[in-house]
């Protein structure tokens, strides 16, 4: 991109695939917290936790985040589990 680009404004999430999610337990309730706890997100981000729509997923899991891509939410949706977006 050309021109000046100030990096101050970009906003930074903590962001996790769909598929990765497959190891937790059903009904499960994913945050930010316990990603980072269990070692999924390296450092938690200014702006929270971002659920990307690689993978697959079998299982329902109750995922608390504060952005969801539409591809993610299908599939999180699809398997009966839940999404709360902060």
């Amino acid at each position: 991109m050309r021109g000046f680009n100030n990096k101050n404004f970009k906003k930074n999430y903590s962001c996790i695939n769909v598929g990765e999610l497959e190891c937790f337990e059903a009904n499960t309730v994913i945050t930010e917290e316990l990603l980072y706890e269990t070692r999924f997100v390296g450092k938690r981000a200014p702006y929270g936790l971002k659920v990307l729509g690689d993978g697959e997923l079998t299982k329902p899991l109750t995922i608390k985040a504060n952005k969801v891509t539409k591809q993610a939410r299908e599939k999180i949706e699809k398997v009966g589990g839940k999404i709360e977006e902060i």
